[in-house]
């Protein structure tokens, strides 16, 4: 019964609706126009370079378009991808960037409004259209700026392009044509990428790639696809500088400074994530980080990361800066304990080293033993030879004594006599 009852009252609903717009529109000597199936859009594109231009015209007449707002809908859908870009439009036309993608879908709807409430008169339906472009023959396009002034850009080629392909690259700024300085090549000698330095950048002009792939057997066969960078959406930062960490009443304390920029150095621009040991990383938009611990723990290291986010949007975090360590207050009082021990020990073994040479202390254990004087050598040399004489003139006088007769023995006695006197002569 309550189904019954709903398709009456919006019935009701939609003719009140019709006939107060009906009324507006002959109260304001405008034309009625209810055939919303004759109005109907026209699409065609134009290629300029890396851009397509979709441009459409409708069917309205001139006083349509004078007594009334004209606005477009427009729907497009690159190949091989499933995000739909949509825009409300007053031109007849779009310039669509085609980037490295070979087309899109594209549908276009007409609407008429009042122009005093705003209310839609009528509308087209949807009329689409697909445009294809030439092969595109790599992908996953990658550049990044790096140390303020270098500029990397690599790409994969994908494995339905032609063997005798070669990719080559150029990017204007600022007005300027630059040429790859150094080409990164694959196995197969193909430049799957390009690096150049010492590049001046204005972070306000964008950098427009221009990437050319060449057939080198036909010179006449050449693709070009363009790719526009904004510099600071590309720009990876170093990591902060001047980290430092300290510990103050149970809490850790974190400074630093950004580091050097193409763009705004200003403070709002940086966002910082700082990574302490075994806890959560968090974002933080100033200079410093003060975090309360609660647990004790040997050290702590402590390291910060940056990027653009807060004046323009940038999806590159720089590196992690190199750890910085800090201990805990117990590990800091038997730092201090050990300092302290040591510094006594070292103040009394200088005071002994000092000691000992002033009382010429090691002269005594290390002055050598002196060696005889010569008269002592010479006195003992004398000696020796002497005994030595004696010894002989003893074994002589034996052997005379034993060789003679008892009559002879007042001559032997003599004999020893005179011997002795020449011994104490010598002597």
């Amino acid at each position: 019964m309550a189904h019954v009852t709903v398709i009456p009252v919006l019935l009701i609903f939609s003719f009140f609706q019709h006939k107060t717009l009906f009324s507006t529109i002959l109260a304001s000597g405008q034309e009625d126009i209810k055939d919303a199936r004759r109005l109907h859009n026209v699409l065609w594109t134009t290629r300029d370079d890396s851009r397509v231009i979709l441009s459409w015209k409708n069917n309205l007449t001139k006083e349509e378009t004078k007594n009334f707002t004209v606005k477009y809908i427009l729907i497009y859908k690159f190949f091989n991808t499933t995000k739909e870009r949509k825009e409300r439009l007053q031109e007849k036309e779009k310039i669509i960037h085609l980037k490295l993608y070979s087309g899109f879908n594209a549908k276009v709807k007409t609407q008429l409004f009042a122009k005093e409430t705003e209310d839609i008169i009528k509308e087209s339906d949807w009329t689409e259209f697909t445009y294809k472009a030439p092969p595109v023959y790599i992908q996953n396009l990658s550049c990044i700026i790096y140390n303020i002034s270098f500029f990397n850009c690599t790409w994969h080629i994908k494995a339905e392009a032609p063997e005798d392909i070669q990719i080559f690259t150029s990017y204007r700024h600022i007005g300027k044509v630059f040429v790859c300085q150094q080409y990164i090549k694959n196995t197969r000698k193909k430049n799957i990428g390009c690096h150049m330095k010492e590049i001046h950048f204005q972070p306000s002009r964008k950098i427009s790639l221009n990437i050319t792939v060449r057939n080198l057997r036909n010179s006449s066969s050449e693709l070009s696809y363009y790719q526009a960078f904004t510099p600071q959406t590309i720009e990876k930062l170093n990591p902060p500088i001047n980290v430092s960490v300290s510990l103050e009443n149970r809490s850790i304390e974190i400074h630093w400074k950004p580091p050097p920029t193409i763009g705004s150095a200003k403070k709002k621009c940086f966002l910082y994530q700082v990574k302490i040991t075994d806890r959560k990383i968090v974002n933080v938009t100033e200079e410093n980080y003060k975090y309360p611990f609660h647990k004790s723990a040997k050290k702590y290291a402590v390291q910060v990361r940056v990027k653009k986010e807060i004046c323009i949007a940038n999806k590159i975090w720089s590196e992690w800066s190199e750890p910085v360590f800090i201990h805990d207050e117990k590990t800091v009082d038997i730092l201090l304990l050990s300092l302290t021990l040591f510094c006594p020990l070292v103040f009394l073994g200088g005071l002994l080293i000092y000691a000992c040479r002033r009382y010429r202390c090691l002269e005594a254990i290390t002055t050598p033993v002196p060696r005889p004087s010569d008269k002592i050598t010479t006195w003992l040399a004398d000696e020796i030879y002497h005994q030595e004489h004696m010894s002989m003139q003893m074994e002589m006088h034996s052997e005379v004594t034993l060789g003679t007769t008892e009559e002879n023995r007042d001559e032997n006695i003599q004999l020893q006599k005179c011997l002795k006197e020449l011994v104490l002569e010598d002597l």
